[in-house]
């Protein structure tokens, strides 16, 4: 500075408080001359201005990657709700047109294997239902040639009775295939459809008491519930004796009321350990409840409570019994399969 400004020039440095270089030089008069000294860049106002790129920075990368992973999950859900609905049995594609690159051939592989299954699962059923028609008719001839023979001997009816059973087994493998799906829904009071199932169990005694809370129309499968009804009320008198009951009331909140279906009787229960075994296909509770039969009308029951946006459990009674229960929703949408 005293090069440039004079022998005389005088400099001072201050270091505490603000730091500044004072400057005093002849040439430019006879005041000092205040230099500030910023020896840190973040140092005084300019932090805030700093700190504020770096929140809007913040921000911003923030934003962006919120949307991307938005854009990048939107798909996944898609693909876990169809392959949860493909679970229940209903049909479902993912449309590959509107998917991302690297999520169309997962939507394709995805729906080649939904269209395997439902192939695989119709040929089943054809088979099912083609053997059991085929079936009827040789063992209707079996039961007209029994009849014919006017023989009263144990054999003999030992003989029609296992053509009656083989006879009942084949309409329950006729009722699995046809499960109401086809059926179109009616405005029905259920309590009035109870009574109407029950009554022919009622003609000589009272073999199933009913205990039924008033309940609001609601739509319903007509002949699909009455076939869930028998196959609960023919389990409990087959297992319970004549202690049967039949228990409707209204449950849930406003926002979402149901009604509760219940049928309980006083026989042995199932373990415990079975209990979320039974409704699948061909499964008896053998070693609770003796089981017989087909293994099929629990899972007919389970697949009309779903038909009806419904669900359906078993419990064991304390004392002694089991009781089903079957929970049908109150003004919501039906599966849209259902509809």
């Amino acid at each position: 500075m005293r090069t440039e400004l004079g022998p005389d020039t005088e400099v001072r440095v201050r270091a505490k408080g603000l730091p500044a270089l004072w400057v005093h030089a002849p040439t430019l008069g006879d005041e000092w001359l205040r230099v500030p000294l910023y020896p840190h860049p973040l140092r005084g106002q300019r932090i805030w201005s700093v700190l504020g790129w770096f929140l809007a920075i913040g921000l911003l990368s923030t934003a962006a990657a919120w949307i991307f992973v938005r854009q990048l999950n939107a798909p996944l859900k898609g693909l876990v709700f169809a392959a949860r609905q493909v679970g229940k049995g209903r049909s479902v594609r993912l449309p590959v047109s509107d998917t991302p690159s690297e999520m169309t051939e997962v939507y394709r592989a995805f729906n080649q294997m939904a269209e395997d299954v439902e192939q695989a699962a119709r040929e089943r059923e054809l088979m099912l239902a083609g053997v059991s028609h085929d079936l009827r008719t040789p063992l209707t001839r079996l039961r007209l040639s029994m009849e014919f023979l006017n023989t009263d001997s144990e054999l003999t009816e030992d003989m029609v009775r296992d053509i009656e059973d083989m006879d009942a087994i084949l309409d329950q493998f006729l009722a699995f295939i046809r499960d109401g799906r086809d059926e179109p829904l009616e405005q029905l009071d259920l309590l009035e459809l109870i009574r109407e199932v029950v009554a022919p169990y009622n003609q000589q005694q009272e073999r199933v008491r009913l205990c039924l809370e008033p309940v609001p129309a609601f739509p319903l499968r007509r002949v699909s519930l009455k076939r869930m009804l028998v196959n609960l009320i023919e389990n409990a008198l087959r297992y319970g004796g004549n202690a049967v009951e039949v228990a409707v009331s209204l449950s849930g909140d406003n926002n979402a009321p149901y009604v509760v279906l219940s049928v309980l009787d006083r026989g042995a229960g199932i373990d415990p350990a079975e209990l979320g075994h039974v409704f699948n296909p061909f499964i008896r509770g053998d070693r609770a409840r003796g089981g017989q039969g087909t293994g099929l009308g629990l899972a007919i029951v389970k697949r009309i409570a779903a038909l009806h946006g419904g669900s359906v459990e078993l419990r064991n009674r304390s004392g002694g019994g089991l009781e089903a229960r079957v929970c049908l929703p109150l003004g919501l949408l039906l599966p849209r399969d259902a509809v």
